[in-house]
């Protein structure tokens, strides 16, 4: 059977879709510089495919324009077409980068994070999800035997993850039911994000091969556990070199590691609207689900939202925040955690308290005394502290900020009347 080989472009978007068109293959070139069209109200097409309030109307054109440097090709070598994928900027027709461009945004924050610090950030995100094809057995969190029974799917994954350009780490049976934990090697800027957004889809291609499905839904089941999204980060200088650990600093924190963590705890209850954008997202976020409910800096603590992470030399030392999943586009959360941390470098914020202890028996009086406050309880809420807060709205570009709002009160919207069962199984569908 004849067939033009085609290769998709697209980028994650504010509802963290990948979203875009198909070309033929060999007119990469000539896309790269003229790009495929794109319409400026997509931006508003909730995960549900409802379009939220939208500025745009049916005006306006825009061109998305693939990055050959951030293709993956995936040859499963089952008489299928390869997996093609390349990650696309959203540009005016003039050739200016969109407000609303998901990788010019974080391209922003990138910059400066290097202007404030001469630093570049390296980091990797960190997925769970759950495979929902076959019933979940008991007996199988951790186990060998959990693994076994996905065994070959393991190992397509991470020869696919290789395929596409990543350098895969682990694989794992996690605790929850049929749930796995892939991680990749660590990338530097942009790449930590476009790593994050192949992944995620060559999660699901390679799970759809098997006759499964992998949803990265932040919570599956309440009586369960969540699929969190763990970004990793260190800083590097100008020569290439590890610029976050100090062996005499708290918790192994240079000074400037020190700020910038400092930061993102101090705009977490702005930011998490943008790391964690889902609904249900908070239901994940609460005490002993070994996610992230306060504020805090923890020492190798999985309940904290920014956690210090075993490391005792300059190379392995990293810190981890824990208070995102898979509704969040990578690059808006990377953006997010970037500019706070970024803010927190340019005040010279002191190092925060380190925490290592259940914080929810400490009275809140007692919590504020250390600057520690619980995270916003729900969407509405983390949205009305992104809304309210003039500083962290200022990191992003004009109009995306009340964009962002209406796309995510527009999802919210869909889920008027629906049950709490029909809420979970609706994120189950779409992530």
């Amino acid at each position: 059977m004849i067939r033009t080989p085609l290769i998709f472009a697209g980028t994650a978007d504010v509802c963290g879709k990948f979203k875009g068109k198909a070309f033929p293959l060999d007119q990469m070139e000539r896309r790269a510089v003229s790009g495929i069209g794109w319409t400026p109200t997509n931006v508003q097409i909730t995960c549900f495919d409802a379009i939220a309030p939208s500025p745009f109307g049916a005006l306006g054109d825009l061109v998305m324009v693939p990055d050959p440097a951030a293709v993956a090709d995936v040859d499963y070598e089952d008489g299928l077409p390869p997996e093609r994928l390349v990650l696309a900027d959203i540009r005016t027709p003039e050739g200016a980068a969109w407000n609303w461009c998901p990788r010019a945004i974080l391209r922003a924050a990138l910059a400066r994070l290097k202007e404030v610090s001469g630093l570049v950030l390296r980091g990797a995100f960190e997925h769970e999800f759950q495979l929902i094809g076959a019933p979940a057995r008991p007996g199988l969190a951790y186990a060998a035997e959990g693994f076994r029974a996905q065994a070959a799917f393991c190992g397509t994954l991470m020869a696919a993850l290789g395929q596409a350009g990543m350098a895969p780490d682990t694989m794992m049976k996690e605790y929850g039911a049929n749930q796995f934990e892939v991680t990749i090697d660590p990338e530097d800027g942009l790449r930590i994000a476009d790593t994050a957004v192949l992944l995620r889809e060559i999660v699901r291609a390679t799970a759809l091969r098997f006759g499964e499905r992998a949803t990265f839904t932040p919570i599956l089941d309440p009586s369960g556990v969540g699929n969190g999204v763990h970004i990793h980060m260190s800083l590097i200088d100008a020569g290439g070199k590890p610029a976050g650990w100090a062996a005499d600093g708290p918790g192994g924190m240079s000074p400037v590691m020190a700020s910038f963590v400092a930061g993102i705890l101090r705009h977490a209850g702005a930011i998490v609207a943008l790391t964690a954008p889902s609904a249900i997202s908070y239901d994940r976020l609460t005490p002993h689900r070994w996610s992230a409910a306060f504020n805090n800096l923890g020492l190798r603590d999985r309940e904290a939202a920014v956690r210090i992470c075993p490391g005792t030399s300059p190379a392995g030392f990293n810190v981890e925040y824990r208070a995102a999943d898979a509704a969040a586009s990578p690059y808006l959360a990377l953006a997010a955690i970037v500019h706070a941390g970024a803010q927190g470098i340019a005040d010279g914020l002191p190092a925060p308290g380190i925490t290592e202890e259940d914080l929810t028996l400490a009275t809140p009086e007692a919590l504020a005394a250390r600057g520690i406050a619980p995270l916003p309880q729900s969407l509405d809420a983390a949205l009305a502290r992104f809304e309210a807060d003039a500083l962290v709205r200022s990191w992003f570009p004009a109009g995306f900020p009340e964009v962002y709002l209406a796309h995510k009160r527009g999802e919210i919207g869909a889920l008027a009347g629906k049950s709490a069962g029909d809420r979970f199984a609706a994120y189950a569908e779409v992530y």
